[in-house]
């Protein structure tokens, strides 16, 4: 089984890097990285500060673009191009299929981010001409990072086994736009004076991913450590929650009828 899904993540590695819309992404991220460097200059005693949190921005937005245009279109590809056929044919199970496909989007969507944290790494020597300890807490914001964009690829993997690539990306920015207030929704649970809505507002916001956990741009920006503590929550968090959407989307895809 770990064979085949490693062969199968390295073919959507592969595909997936030679697909163009990558490197444009990544030139834009750089840019908007060169582009924190004009303006911290212009800010005048925060120019650190503007560079990390504009640079990590662009690293965040990207990879969301990433993982949603190029996720919700994995299964899809395969049949439109009718080579999920074949492959299925061979000693393959639909799980370890789509196993592989996250496994090869979530490589590809490391290796890009990797790309552009070195960019900020470059734009924020530039301007402080030396690291500083604190500068270390921009990894842990990336790491955040990485496990919001896996996320959102199984979610955007789940979509894609059942709809159309559209609707696909309807749902999942749907859906993370909503995860973003999953704190919100628990705290509107107080106020609406009804133990059902209460109860259906407080089940709604547990049963959504909340992606405001994995949001330290302000603290990498100020210097702010991030505690230890916080790491292994959100990573027992992401890699849960990924688990199950990836076994629903398994279930799934195997009830579809590929005919």
């Amino acid at each position: 089984m770990i064979r085949l899904v490693g062969v199968i993540a390295h073919n959507t590695f592969r595909e997936a890097v030679r697909d163009r819309i990558l490197y444009n992404l990544v030139f834009f991220a750089l840019l908007m990285i060169a582009a924190a460097i004009l303006v911290g200059q212009i800010s005048i005693g925060i120019d650190s500060l503007v560079i990390v949190s504009l640079g990590l921005s662009a690293i965040s937005l990207i990879g969301l673009l990433m993982a949603m245009f190029i996720g919700v279109g994995l299964v899809y590809k395969e049949i439109d191009k009718r080579t999920l056929y074949a492959l299925l044919s061979k000693p393959v199970r639909r799980g370890e299929f789509l196993v592989g496909k996250f496994a090869g989007l979530v490589l590809t969507l490391t290796v890009n981010t990797a790309l552009m944290t070195l960019g900020l790494a470059a734009a924020l020597l530039f301007v402080k001409r030396s690291f500083a300890l604190s500068d270390s807490y921009i990894l842990v914001a990336v790491y955040f990072i990485l496990l919001k964009l896996a996320l959102v690829t199984a979610l955007a993997l789940l979509f894609s086994c059942f709809s159309t690539p559209l609707l696909s990306i309807l749902f999942t920015v749907g859906i993370y736009i909503t995860g973003l207030f999953a704190n919100d929704i628990r705290t509107f649970s107080s106020i609406t004076g009804s133990r059902a809505l209460d109860t259906f507002a407080v089940t709604l916001s547990y049963l959504l991913p909340n992606f405001n956990n994995f949001n330290a741009i302000a603290s990498a920006a100020h210097g702010r450590a991030i505690p230890r503590a916080l790491i292994v929550q959100n990573t027992m968090y992401a890699a849960v929650y990924i688990a199950v959407v990836l076994l629903a989307a398994t279930v799934t895809f195997s009830r579809r009828n590929l005919k």
